[in-house]
């Protein structure tokens, strides 16, 4: 049985092999990397305009109406996932793989569907027309592909069940993950809780609307660094790619003192502080309104939890948002940025046993922060989770 993790992204399907250490317990990411972008296919649209999201949502109850455009997209994603699948497949001759599938969006009741999707196509069937495809070839499924996972959750798993993840020697932790999007994972009372299952007492950081009135996703993921960058400097971002100007370069950019990167660094430092500190405090001792909500809809959260007294014992980021992190550091710019703020922000509150416990001389220990070593964290995470699925280990 070969273990095979797929991770679905904006511009194409990337699998991974998983390798499984059975003496330890714990999962790797093998050498093995199959990609495939959408655009490989006929039916791929260049300027594909999704549906409007408020009508997506409207069509969860009324019933979904793919339009033509949806139904060409959606072949060209199945066709770019089903391609992969075959790859590993001519790769291991005579050997089932067993595979771990991770999508953005809204899920199907059975999550092998996706029925929202902010920046792509509705796909319902997305699991079954794979499978299809995958079958008609001759590749050999240990068995069915189960559901779609989310990234955040299968980085949660990566750092839980990975020989290198920061989540599996600590009690208490929170995670955050900065890509195309934001990720967030929690472990509390030794356990992994996901944020749908707590959603009705902590938030995911996407949903938090920051004082400028964008996401929070703005200013934890790559893609929206550059946003942010691109309003400050007037440059479109479509231009910053085509340039490679990227978070790393945007970070070089502010330690030679141009005027938008300084802005753009001083805005992300000050929002993901604010992150860190909204977690530690709702995580013990509840919700505190420190957040508005990108959705004024959203139903209120609840200021007392199962967890209230818990501390956080560390805070890990990971994907690119960790790596700028790093990168960061010694530089005085965004990582001694986050914990200066930090150190302000704690120690305004009033609770003793808060401050004692994060602040050394009035200074956020740095400690507390992680930077994750888990490459292509939601890939590994899909393909634990299948495992652990096959063996009915880690599910609620």
């Amino acid at each position: 049985m070969i273990i095979i993790g797929i991770d679905g992204g904006a511009t194409k399907i990337s699998g991974w092999q998983v390798l499984h250490d059975e003496k330890t317990g714990l999962f790797t990411l093998g050498d093995e990397n199959i990609q495939k972008k959408y655009s490989e296919h006929d039916s791929f649209i260049g300027n594909f305009k999704p549906v409007d999201l408020k009508v997506q949502l409207e069509e969860l109850n009324s019933g979904i109406n793919l339009t033509e455009e949806e139904i060409r997209q959606g072949n060209a994603y199945i066709n770019a996932a089903a391609d992969v699948i075959t790859e590993f497949s001519r790769q291991h001759q005579g050997q089932k793989l067993l595979i771990g599938f991770g999508m953005p969006g809204l899920k199907t009741p059975d999550k092998r569907g996706i029925t929202a999707l902010m920046n792509g196509p509705r796909m319902p069937h997305f699991l079954e027309d794979i499978e299809k495809i995958v079958l008609s070839r001759g590749v050999e499924l240990y068995s069915s592909i189960s559901h779609l996972g989310s990234d955040a959750d299968y980085c949660g798993i990566g750092e839980e069940y990975s020989s290198s993840g920061m989540f599996k020697d600590v009690e208490n932790a929170y995670y955050l993950g900065g890509g195309t999007g934001v990720a967030d994972a929690l472990k509390l009372a030794g356990k992994l809780v996901t944020f749908d299952s707590a959603r009705d007492w902590i938030a995911k950081a996407w949903e938090f609307k920051t004082k400028s009135g964008l996401s929070m996703e703005r200013y934890a993921s790559a893609s929206g660094i550059q946003y942010i960058y691109s309003t400050y400097s007037g440059i479109e971002v479509e231009e910053l790619n085509k340039n490679h100007f990227y978070p790393p370069q945007i970070l070089h950019a502010a330690l030679q003192g141009e005027e938008a990167a300084l802005d753009t660094i001083n805005d992300i430092s000050v929002n993901i502080a604010n992150l860190f500190f909204e977690r530690i405090v709702t995580i013990y001792s509840g919700w505190k309104d420190t957040f508005d909500f990108v959705n004024p809809n959203r139903d209120p959260l609840k200021k007392e939890h199962a967890y209230a007294g818990t501390f956080v014992e560390r805070i890990i980021v990971g994907q690119r948002l960790g790596d700028l992190l790093e990168e960061s550091k010694d530089t005085g710019f965004l990582w001694d940025q986050i914990l200066e703020e930090l150190s302000r922000l704690l120690s305004g509150v009033d609770d003793a046993k808060l401050k004692d416990y994060y602040l050394k001389n009035g200074k956020f220990n740095h400690e507390v922060i992680k930077i994750s070593k888990l490459r292509e964290a939601p890939a590994l995470g899909a393909g634990i989770d299948a495992f652990l699925g096959l063996k009915g280990i880690g599910e609620d």
